[in-house]
């Protein structure tokens, strides 16, 4: 591990071990861009250390590496805390933001104490240092931007801007169906097409008609490859998207691109101790990939949502917070890239695969599918079921990563689970806070359970998502980890998140 405690400048730091040799190099333009060479050894992290004390009261916000687990939310400085990405800092009517450019090639995050601040840089490949090998690796591009007079939110937007480059957004508001918190993987393509029928009756009239989108359940294994045909619930995927299209709808579909058990998973081409997990690090792995991104695109579907990638990359949930979430013994068969190296190229290999479908990204690493992706799933799922669930997962997710939407790509909070099991007068307010907020929204809606009342405010909320504009702010996110006061430009609204219907286990 490199320390370097000073500010970096335009010097290269060089440190010999084992007979190997390995190097930082520094540029300074718009930001600090950092360079590593190495030969003859392995690397594993890098650390930068810039001493400035901090003695003011703060408040301090990080993102997460992946998706969101209810768990974003400004507090005071907490010296282990790990910030992946970015951070702001925020003192009185100042908010400063400090973080990497999207898609660097390490796994980086921050941590901020006193008298300090420090940026660790994971430039493993897998579990394992890399082995350049001679390479120079550009590792990343620090900036910052200090925000005066402004609201901790739109310093937060704005700084977003300031990281982001390349990124692709839908031409058309993304909204509509997906079926899988009611079906939960128990579906058919009969019930797909009455949910293709009901979606479009609550749209009609909308000129930018919404998606269906059938999730889990499709394949011949449940949330698992091969993706070439559907099971025996599902025996026409070319027919379905068809049917589906002259109902009123895009179609949309789920996969996990790395996750098969098929013949081609049986030759040899996955992950060591790992039977079914596909390695991102062989050609022929990806090649499979795109064949089958490309067939779904074929077979008519216009959205693809592209799920449980960074599990598969790491073999570990993004929720563990430590300096790396990457699993102990997670090897990949090519040590020479890093992590973030291997996973850009993968999502790099979906986006070019899917053609001109809309690619959404679940569970995908945050900063890395930036520019290979038009939607990313903010937080982890909802519910159809538990209410608090929802409460935690999707309104934290919305709150806290709104500050990226159209700058990162559309910032998709998840679904609205419309069943009998969660009160509607709970739901209304998360129905109408996504179709207010502009981002996309998708709605599981049970149809047997959905009242009259409920088409009601669905018609109004997919008309509202359908052309997806909005000015909206969290003004209580600095306060709340769930924030129920928002600002819709000038108007000002207090949603009502907390009535407590009976007690679940369901967070």
């Amino acid at each position: 591990m490199y320390n370097v405690v000073r500010e970096p400048d335009e010097y290269r730091i060089e440190r010999e071990e084992d007979g190997g040799r390995a190097s930082l190099r520094f540029e300074k333009g718009r930001g600090l861009k950092i360079f590593l060479t190495a030969r003859g050894t392995a690397v594993t992290f890098v650390r930068l250390r810039w001493r400035e004390k901090t003695e003011a009261p703060v408040k301090v916000l990080g993102d997460s590496w992946e998706r969101l687990y209810g768990d974003a939310e400004w507090r005071g400085i907490v010296p282990e805390r790990i910030l992946p990405w970015y951070m702001l800092i925020a003192s009185g009517n100042e908010t400063e933001g400090v973080g990497v450019k999207v898609r660097p090639n390490a796994m980086c995050h921050w941590q901020i104490d006193r008298s300090g601040v420090t940026l660790v840089l994971d430039v493993r490949s897998a579990s394992e240092g890399v082995l350049l090998e001679g390479r120079e690796l550009f590792v990343c591009e620090v900036v910052s931007e200090r925000y005066t007079g402004v609201s901790a939110f739109e310093a937060a937007r704005r700084f977003c801007r300031v990281m982001s480059e390349g990124e692709v957004l839908p031409r058309e508001a993304v909204y509509g169906s997906n079926n899988w918190y009611y079906a939960y993987g128990n579906s058919s393509h009969r019930e797909i097409l009455a949910d293709s029928a009901f979606v479009s009756e609550m749209t009609k009239g909308l000129e930018n008609r919404p998606y269906m989108v059938i999730d889990d359940g499709w394949s011949p294994n449940m949330t698992c490859g091969p993706w070439d045909r559907g099971n025996e619930r599902f025996p026409d995927m070319p027919g379905l998207a068809r049917e589906m299209k002259e109902m009123g709808v895009k179609p949309g579909i789920w996969v996990r691109t790395l996750y098969d058990k098929s013949p081609f998973s049986e030759k040899g081409h996955t992950l060591e101790g790992r039977k079914h997990t596909l390695d991102p690090t062989d050609e022929a792995v990806l090649g499979y990939i795109s064949e089958n991104v490309a067939r779904i695109r074929d077979w008519g579907f216009r959205l693809l949502k592209h799920d449980y990638s960074s599990v598969d990359l790491t073999g570990a949930w993004g929720i563990v917070s430590r300096r790396s979430w990457v699993a102990d013994g997670m090897k990949y068969g090519d040590r020479s890239r890093t992590t973030a190296e291997v996973t850009k190229r993968l999502y790099k290999t979906i986006y070019e695969s899917a053609g001109d479908m809309i690619v959404l990204g679940c569970n995908c690493i945050n900063h890395l599918v930036v520019g290979y992706a038009h939607l990313n799933r903010t937080g982890d799922d909802t519910s159809g079921v538990y209410w608090e669930r929802t409460r935690k997962m999707g309104v934290n997710a919305l709150a806290f990563r709104l500050c990226q939407d159209k700058s990162f790509f559309r910032v998709d909070a998840d679904c609205v689970g419309l069943t009998a099991n969660i009160p509607f007068e709970l739901n209304r307010e998360w129905l109408r806070l996504l179709a207010a907020s502009g981002t996309p929204l998708f709605v599981s809606a049970k149809i047997g359970d959905v009242t009259e009342e409920m088409k009601e405010e669905l018609r109004a909320a997919f008309a509202l998502a359908s052309v997806g504009n909005a000015d909206c702010e969290p003004l209580d996110w600095m306060d709340s980890t769930c924030p129920a006061v928002w600002r819709f430009g000038d108007r000002t609204e207090v949603f009502r998140f907390d009535e407590p219907f009976g007690v679940s286990d369901g967070t």
